[in-house]
């Protein structure tokens, strides 16, 4: 008995033991726990949060971790040991290992910052980033500065393409840098983004040409600060060059030189001799197949002297933004060559008989023909052109075409008074010009692209065109809904962008067929008097629905109006 009294006696006071709550006080000050924060200096402690207050500011997020591009030197014994490594098994998270190759895959399909980034994952990852780099033979970076670019680029042996778009100014800095980290390159192209400045010159620029023997393709943006050019090259195939102005000497020896663009800057002050540049390019680039030119100097006498230049192998030809070339221009251009393929005179002054004479001279090779900006042209020069150029795949007459509703001028007459002579104005009240309005009809079996943004004069089109895939009517504000007449089959996209609302709705209807698929089929028929219904044959029925079954029939279009 004494012994069983003693057991209950242990279990009660177990009991009591488990039931014993704690103190409601805190330990350091003695205050109620509840809805206290303790003041005595001891372990930091966090605020309470309130079930339905969040009146406390919010932490502030973690700072968002931006990629850099570094490269870390590391010794060679360990990169040797990353890349062996890579080669066999990666392990990818989770436990999970595949094969390095498929990890340096997956890496080529990344931009530079992700190879970058994935460079910091693990050994393994580092030796495939490292095999990436190695095997690249073509670059597109956006960089804004030289040191990641001199950084990255010493990883690239093998590079011979490299595209930089560049967000900070340049100078010859850069050019130092690739012609020391990429001894094969062979395509170049530097752009300038926002307000970044190309501050190489023409020493500079000469120097790196004259270097880079495998050098093949050159395209540099915003290269105001060349004073002169004097290019000598036997491997460059295509120069392109933007922004250029005031050039005092102008030499481009390249013999094997395919095409040449240059642009000006458009500055009344510009002082490049454009005559003799033109003159010098048959003795210094004879095989000069695409020539750009793109300055608001351009005259016909630069084109007399590209006429004397002798460049008869000359395919595409591009002189924009001269509104002093006019008609003579043309015929000189229809007297040096025989068989241009593309023509671009936007921005001149060229008329009708112009356009006649391009359309006799090269009826079976021209396949684009841009005349934008010319405003002396006229629908009828452009309804000639397209009825006499089967080949012509794209044609561009953007704000050719537009309506003067400019007010007429005051004219004044004389009068004497007291011996003296005095203007006076004829009327106070100005009268507007009524718009000259006009209409195009353009029916085309090979035109592919067809551009009258701005053509505000147009307020009839009818456009005939199958293989006609993209029609830009972005402008034309007196162009009539009812006068509207689209039979283009295989048109994709229509950019109707500052049209009036009614004219946005006959082009939906028009190219979309909302309406075709919602036709009802009745299988009956109204006679020719329209007195009575009969049926429809059930063959003609059945002919139908085989049609519609293999595709044969009328399907919805797959147009897309673009308003922006």
């Amino acid at each position: 008995m004494a012994s069983s009294s003693d057991a209950s006696s242990a279990l009660a006071a177990a009991a009591a033991v488990g039931k014993k709550r704690g103190s409601y006080n805190c330990g350091r000050c003695g205050l109620p726990k509840k809805g206290h924060v303790c003041a005595v200096a001891g372990e930091e402690q966090k605020p309470p949060r309130r079930a339905l207050h969040f009146d406390e500011a919010a932490p502030p997020p973690p700072p968002e971790k931006k990629v850099k591009m570094e490269v870390v030197e590391v010794d060679s014994s360990s990169s040797e040991e990353e890349e062996r490594e890579a080669r066999g098994w990666v392990e990818v998270g989770g436990g999970r290992r595949v094969p390095g190759e498929v990890v340096v895959e997956v890496m080529r399909r990344l931009p530079p910052r992700g190879v970058a980034a994935s460079a910091a994952v693990c050994r393994g990852w580092r030796g495939c980033a490292r095999r990436v780099w190695r095997a690249a033979a073509e670059l597109r970076l956006r960089a804004a500065g030289v040191p990641p670019v001199g950084a990255l680029l010493p990883r690239c042996p093998a590079l011979s393409r490299l595209v930089l778009r560049m967000e900070s100014d340049i100078d010859a800095t850069m050019l130092a840098c690739v012609a020391f980290s990429c001894p094969n390159l062979q395509y170049l192209e530097i752009s300038m983004v926002g307000s970044a400045a190309n501050r190489m010159t023409g020493d500079e620029l000469t120097r790196f040409v004259s270097e880079k023997r495998s050098l093949s393709v050159l395209k540099l943006d915003g290269c105001s600060n060349l004073s002169f050019l004097n290019i000598s090259s036997s491997s460059l195939s295509t120069l392109w060059l933007s922004d250029l102005s005031s050039l005092l000497k102008s030499v481009i020896n390249c013999p094997n030189l395919n095409e040449l663009s240059l642009g000006f800057t458009q500055q009344n002050n510009d002082s490049t001799d454009l005559i003799s540049l033109m003159d010098s390019l048959g003795r210094t680039c004879s095989n000069l197949r695409n020539l750009h030119i793109s300055s608001i100097h351009l005259c016909n006498e630069a084109v007399f002297a590209l006429e004397s230049a002798n460049l008869r192998g000359l395919c595409m030809l591009s002189l924009i933004l001269g509104s002093k070339i006019t008609d003579a221009a043309v015929a000189s251009i229809v007297r040096s060559y025989a068989s241009l393929d593309l023509l671009d005179l936007s921005g001149s002054s060229i008329t009708d008989n112009g356009l006649g004479m391009i359309c006799k001279a090269f009826p079976h090779t021209l396949t684009r023909l841009l005349l934008a900006l010319c405003p002396n042209i006229t629908s009828c020069g452009v309804q000639v052109a397209t009825s006499q150029l089967p080949l012509l795949q794209l044609m561009d007459c953007g704000k050719s075409l537009c309506a003067n509703s400019q007010p007429e001028a005051e004219r004044s007459y004389f009068g004497e008074i007291y011996g003296g002579i005095k203007f006076c104005s004829k009327l106070p009240i100005q009268r507007k010009q009524q718009p000259n309005y006009q209409k195009l009809i353009i029916k085309h079996a090979s035109l592919k692209k067809l551009s009258l943004w701005g053509c505000s004069a147009l307020d009839a089109l009818y456009v005939n065109c199958p293989e006609l895939s993209d029609l830009n009517l972005n402008c034309c504000t007196n162009l009539h809904p009812e006068r509207l007449l689209l039979q283009c089959p295989s048109l994709k996209d229509v950019h109707a962008s500052g049209c009036r609302d009614m004219l946005i709705g006959a082009i939906r209807n028009q190219v979309l067929n909302e309406f075709a698929s919602a036709e009802p089929r009745v299988p009956c028929k109204r006679l020719a008097d329209g007195s009575k219904r009969v049926q429809v044959p059930h063959f003609m029925l059945e002919q139908q629905f085989e049609e519609e079954k293999w595709g044969s029939g009328l399907k919805q279009s797959q147009c897309t109006v673009h308003l922006s």
